[in-house]
Formats: C-alpha cells, sequence, structure tokens
C-alpha cells in the first residue's frame, strides 16, 4: 500500500531500507518518544522492525520526500490495532525534519487510508513531555480525551504519562477544512 502528498511519498518498508532507517531513528530524542522502540537503537532493531508481518487493515509506511533527486527518508508512520481492539496512529519523523509539516501531512494521508479500509474511530497519544506530538494530533482532529495514563516507553526503559487522544473519521479535521476554504 502506498500513498502520495504534494510532498511526500509514503511505502512500506524494504530490508534494504534497515541503514538509512537506522540512521534516521538512531537519535535518543527521537526514540523517548515512542513506546516500542528501544534504545539504544542497534541495525539489528531497524531490521526486525522491516521484517515485521505486514497487517492489510493496520499499515505502516516509510515516510519519505518527493524531490527531483533521490527520495529522503524522513520518518515512520502506520496505524495498528492495539490489545483492546483500539486502531492506533503512531509516528516519528526524524529531527533535522521537525516543524515543516510532514507529520500533518503524513497524518492526513494516512488518516484517508484508515476510512478507505474500514476504520471509523482512531486513537493516538503522545508523552506529556511532547507537546509537539499533541499539535499535530489536533490539526489532525484527533481530540483530548482528559485521559493521562502512563504507558512503557522502551526508549525511556520505564513508564510516563501519556496524554490519550480519540478522532472519528467521519468528522472533518483542520486539513480538510482548511482545503475546503482554499477551493
Amino acid at each position: 500500500m502506498f500513498a502520495v502528498t504534494p510532498r511526500l511519498f509514503l511505502r512500506p518498508g524494504w530490508p534494504e531500507d534497515a541503514g538509512n532507517l537506522f540512521a534516521m531513528i538512531n537519535d535518543e530524542m527521537i526514540v523517548r518518544n515512542l513506546a516500542n522502540a528501544p534504545w539504544p537503537y542497534s541495525l539489528k532493531d531497524a531490521e526486525n522492525f522491516l521484517s515485521l508481518p505486514t497487517d492489510p487493515v493496520g499499515p505502516r509506511w516509510l515516510i519519505f520526500s518527493r524531490t527531483i533527486a533521490r527520495p529522503q527518508l524522513l520518518g515512520c508512520i502506520g496505524i495498528g490495532r492495539l490489545e483492546n481492539r483500539d486502531i492506533e496512529l503512531g509516528y516519528w519523523i526524524a529531527r533535522p525534519h521537525w516543524g515543516q509539516g510532514y507529520a500533518t501531512e503524513a497524518g492526513q494521508a494516512v488518516l484517508e487510508t484508515a476510512k478507505a479500509l474500514g476504520h471509523e474511530h482512531l486513537i493516538a497519544s503522545h508523552f506529556l513531555d511532547n507537546p509537539a506530538s499533541g499539535a499535530v494530533l489536533r490539526k489532525l482532529g484527533f481530540k483530548p480525551t482528559g485521559q493521562t495514563i502512563p504507558r512503557y516507553s522502551l526508549g525511556r526503559n520505564r513508564e510516563a504519562k501519556t496524554l490519550e487522544y480519540s478522532r472519528a473519521l467521519s468528522e472533518p479535521n483542520e486539513c480538510e477544512v482548511m482545503r475546503k476554504i482554499a477551493a
């Protein structure tokens, strides 16, 4: 499954992406904001991540810039089913690309894909010390549930509090509203 946006190309990760993935995620400031990535992060961790089975209703993509030159890996995004059956959005962007709107742009493509796959509702969360992720989620139409819960982070090697969000895919988000206004 692939997705294209004005600036991005989203595609599944392939084994040959391991070195590039390792180079982009091997940053403690990124990994500490993820629940399932260990720190320190190794090339073997990247290889293991890329070898995970694909889930047709819970896809994950590497995020690449669309350029005339060779596309550059910017991060990763995906949705997946949790043990309680909720579908969760997760993502990360490499530090040199923070603050450029890539997470929001990729997130919009994933929301559209999730809706096409028949999902009606998504959840997401961010660690309390990562408010930038909350800003992305709000732009994508996620609303805080008011719940703050502890979640274990492999990168932190401990539990940390997360702020929980929810999103009905039938409701428009800020990106969709702005696109309709511009049209």
